[in-house]
């Protein structure tokens, strides 16, 4: 067991994590693919608007990667496909027709998974619409079935409080994520599966799996963090991440020979009605994860996690590779003469406000508390980065488009957490900076 310590002291103290309460929901009467909130891929479409689709048949695929193909999170008639500017997929909309089909492709279990070799087993994750569940840590795109990684990182509990808990998600399926276990040792020579140091599983089978622990607030546990913080060698760099729930999915799927649609999610809004989990399926509208919620234009829906996430609406759907829903209020109260208090309900990472010394959680808001300033270089973001860049030289660099010294300072080892965006007094966007000049960066601009 090798355990790894975050040197990061500076606690996620807010309000609403969801319960461990799991809701089975009913089938929607529509799902959605949607290409544009994959990154680093450029969908062309293979099926177009009133076609019949079955579960798991291609829908799209990436035009640069023709073999990786993104497949249907329902079966039933293609109603509509959404584009945005530029032409860009934004949707590609299904109406759900019972009963539903699947497509079918070659069972792979643990009987045969001993005879299969690298080259046969890739193949069939790319047949099977699956492969697209394997993602580069340094990239966060989809990883290429041409690269050999130095190893695979599956995270059983992510320290993002608003994601869904390893304990929900894998319960009662602990052999189906041991067999996936085992198929990512066909394609990786080492298979770290990590545990948060105070969320230890307690079933016997999933604790023979686990290689690391990890100790510290957020983002200790992040696939990225943990491949920073333990690889040697510049051998190492080329390694590929899957989530717990995903690799239960890919596991299943391998097992059945048809596309696994279900998927948990970690739903956070306001009333307790809406902090929970819940069963649901790929794809499925945002609005039919939540109740109560009359008027949907007061909030933010965020979707993909609090930090990292993509706000959307109550009309969009819930993404392949997403998994929690936050819905936060758009507003807050101005408050007088409001510089001059200390900040008892305020959460944050700045010793300035009285909050750093009292306990307990506060409720998340989307307020500024304050118009954006230019930075001052205080060192507030590096002195919580996980991964020991300077993000506000690294800031600079970008601004003044001098991409050498970008990359000098970390551009590619960026976690893209989204820590110091929170963490920043001057409130300034530093994570989508960096994410849109490594996106720059992977498609050639720059």
């Amino acid at each position: 067991m090798i355990i790894v310590e975050s040197k990061n002291r500076c606690k996620i103290r807010i309000a609403g994590r969801p319960s461990e309460r799991l809701d089975t929901l009913p089938v929607p009467g529509r799902v959605a693919a949607t290409p544009a909130r994959i990154p680093g891929i450029r969908p062309r479409l293979l099926k177009g608007k009133g076609d019949n689709v079955r579960i798991g048949t291609p829908l799209f695929c990436d035009k640069s990667r023709p073999e990786i193909r993104f497949v249907s999170p329902g079966c039933g008639e293609i109603t509509d496909i959404v584009y945005g500017p530029r032409r860009i997929i934004e949707q590609i909309v299904i109406g759900i027709k019972s009963p539903e089909t699947h497509e079918r492709f070659k069972v792979v279990d643990d009987k045969t998974l001993g005879a299969i070799s690298r080259k046969d087993l890739v193949a069939s994750l790319l047949d099977s619409g699956l492969w697209p569940f394997l993602h580069d840590v340094t990239t966060r795109a989809i990883a290429s079935p041409a690269d050999k990684p130095s190893s695979v990182w599956v995270s059983l509990d992510p320290d993002d409080p608003f994601q869904p808990l390893s304990r929900v998600v894998v319960s009662g399926k602990e052999d189906v994520f041991a067999f996936g276990v085992k198929v990512l040792k066909l394609l990786a020579p080492k298979v770290n599966v990590c545990e948060r140091d105070d969320m230890q599983v307690s079933d016997p089978i999933l604790s023979s799996l686990v290689t690391h622990r990890v100790s510290g607030p957020y983002p200790a546990g992040d696939p990225s963090v943990l491949h920073y913080r333990t690889k040697k060698g510049a051998d190492e760099n080329r390694a590929w991440y899957i989530s717990a729930q995903d690799l239960v999915c890919l596991a299943e799927s391998l097992m059945s020979g048809q596309y696994c649609i279900d998927r948990v999610a970690a739903v956070s809004g306001p009333g307790d009605e809406n902090q929970r989990h819940v069963l649901t399926r790929a794809g499925t509208p945002l609005a039919s994860l939540v109740t109560g919620i009359d008027a949907v234009d007061d909030f933010y829906w965020i979707c993909g996690g609090l930090f990292t996430g993509t706000p959307l609406g109550p009309d969009d759907f819930l993404g392949r590779f997403d998994a929690s829903l936050t819905i936060i209020p758009k507003t807050d109260p101005p408050r007088l003469f409001g510089f001059l208090r200390p900040g008892a309900d305020r959460p944050g990472c700045s010793r300035a406000y009285l909050s750093a010394f009292l306990p307990g959680f506060f409720p998340p808001d989307a307020g500024m508390h304050g118009e954006e300033r230019a930075c001052i270089n205080c060192g507030t973001c590096a002195s919580i980065c996980p991964v020991d860049i300077l993000p506000q030289f690294l800031y600079k660099s970008i601004l003044t488009e001098e991409f050498e010294d970008a990359l000098a300072h970390g551009l590619l080892d960026c976690a893209q957490c989204g820590f110091c965006s929170y963490s920043c007094p001057s409130k300034i966007e530093l994570a989508e900076t960096f994410g849109k000049a490594r996106q720059d960066y992977f498609s050639g601009k720059i």
